[in-house]
């Protein structure tokens, strides 16, 4: 007599995201062992993440180089302006880059930190006199020549922060220590009023540290060092704050990697993603690693990075962006919760061409950079071209690791998209020589890539709009663990794997 087949239904694969620490034989089966250029969507299912529409169409004053890091100014009158930094210039404009360089001021470093402050726009970048904006001067300015202004090469820093009705900096070529602050409401006055500095050299839980990022908290300076953390009360009024807690053995690589999400702030450190609430709860170390279940690919990342990361948050997306220029490598952090480990879901977008990030905070656009100028989080096309999207289950074994299963059918279940290709992919005990089995979204055909097997399948369906296609793909050999996958390449529509059916046959113990 026959056995029945056993069945894995993998409903809403990667579900949790990636998973590259724990062993792939006693995965939760809701992880996936690779999800590229992918997002957890609203509705719980992995999806391809969105694309980069260009907006420019102008990009001579950029060169050969690319977009830095993006700015959007607004004032209390509506004026707007977005900026950009490349080819060592201050850009602004969206479908026409223009050069806002001041005259006569020589730039070979494009590592600006840009604010807003009191109707204007700072930049700022260690061993550079600071530049400002406002409409009013309608352009980019010298500080010094501001009206007023008092400015020494102590403001020359690589770290600002508006905040408490006051601009603060820190980082100059030679000290990485002392905290500089305005005068109240008036960004380019550093010496009158109430202006004034702390060094924080000694307060440093660890002994020597240097300022890595600022952040106001609660009422609180937040100064981040490499390895550890101040927290400076009471910096509404800087001449009397103190020190009121500190945190050892955990710090930021980069201030660029600072985010605010509403009720805490998200920050990278050298052995992963943290969270400010929470290192100041533990005190040290945290136990909660946001990162955790991609740590050892995050801290490759993060040891062998060449240049400044970039980042972004986004509410309407619901995640945490991070960029590695370098790299080419992009990881987002679904923020909707957390796992039972205390990490958030997390997918990476490989060989992806964002460079910078900013978030239009009135209306929540996500504006990229990239060699091409300025484009958009946008679309499911990476500047006009198709981009992979993958993935692949962790180990399944059917509740029983010891027996062999001879995989028979494979039903995707996929949501969206158009007329792309879709490859489903299979292999036995971890190895990475796939056969597969291609079809049609919303075809009526479909082709096996080995052994010259039919598959079957049905119409696609609709609902509300959007086409749902059911496939059944036969499915060759056997082994005691297998792997399935699930790979197209984006062409413009949006798709979601749904669910995955996964029947076999058990054999024999081994």
């Amino acid at each position: 007599m026959s056995q029945p087949l056993q069945s894995i239904n993998l409903v809403a694969p990667a579900f949790k995201g990636v998973n590259t620490e724990d062993s792939p034989l006693a995965q939760d089966p809701s992880f996936a062992e690779i999800a590229d250029n992918a997002i957890i969507d609203k509705r719980g299912r992995l999806g391809a993440r969105k694309g980069i529409n260009v907006l420019t169409t102008d990009a001579t004053e950029l060169g050969s180089d690319r977009i830095h890091s993006i700015h959007y100014f607004y004032d209390s009158a509506g004026n707007n302006k977005l900026f950009s930094t490349g080819n060592n210039k201050i850009l602004s404009g969206i479908g026409t880059l223009a050069d806002e360089t001041p005259a006569a001021y020589s730039i070979t470093d494009n590592n600006w930190k840009i604010v807003n402050f009191n109707e204007g726009a700072y930049f700022f970048q260690r061993g550079y006199e600071p530049l400002v904006y406002t409409n009013a001067l309608g352009a980019v300015t010298k500080m010094s020549s501001v009206a007023g202004a008092s400015v020494s090469s102590a403001q020359y820093c690589h770290e600002a922060l508006a905040a408490f009705g006051r601009l603060w900096c820190v980082g100059t070529a030679t000290d990485n220590n002392t905290i500089y602050w305005s005068d109240l409401l008036i960004g380019s006055d550093w010496t009158g009023g109430s202006s004034g500095s702390i060094n924080v050299e000694k307060a440093w839980p660890d002994g020597f540290d240097e300022v890595r990022a600022l952040a106001a908290h609660n009422n609180s300076l937040i100064i981040f060092g490499r390895h550890s953390i101040l927290v400076y009360g009471g910096a509404n009024s800087p001449a009397t704050m103190a020190l009121t807690d500190t945190v050892a053995g955990l710090g930021c690589i980069c201030r660029n990697s600072v985010q605010y999400i509403g009720t805490d702030v998200l920050f990278m450190s050298e052995n992963g993603l943290r969270s400010l609430g929470r290192a100041i709860q533990e005190k040290a170390l945290p136990i909660s690693d946001l990162s955790r279940n991609i740590q050892s690919q995050l801290t490759a990342l993060i040891a062998n990075r060449a240049e400044p990361t970039a980042s972004v948050y986004s509410p309407e997306n619901s995640f945490y962006l991070i960029t590695f220029p370098a790299e080419n490598t992009t990881l987002c952090f679904d923020l909707r919760g957390r796992l039972e480990n205390g990490a958030y879901r997390a997918t990476v977008w490989p060989g992806s061409k964002f460079e910078a990030w900013e978030r239009k905070p009135t209306d929540g656009t996500l504006y990229t950079g990239t060699t091409s100028g300025i484009g958009e989080y946008d679309t499911y096309l990476d500047e006009g071209e198709s981009y992979r999207f993958k993935y692949v289950s962790p180990g399944l074994t059917f509740g029983d690791p010891s027996k062999t299963k001879f995989l028979k059918k494979i039903r995707p279940t996929i949501v969206g998209g158009g007329t792309e290709t879709v490859f489903v992919k299979w292999s036995y005990d971890l190895d990475e020589n796939y056969k597969s089995a291609s079809f049609a979204l919303g075809g009526d055909t479909s082709s096996i890539a080995f052994y010259n097997q039919d598959a079957e399948f049905n119409i696609a369906e609709f609902s509300g709009g959007t086409s749902i296609t059911r496939k059944s793909i036969n499915a060759t050999s056997g082994g005691s663990i297998i792997t399935v996958g699930i790979e197209t390449e984006m062409n413009g529509s949006e798709v979601s794997i749904q669910e995955i059916n996964v029947l076999a046959l058990m054999g024999k113990t081994l």
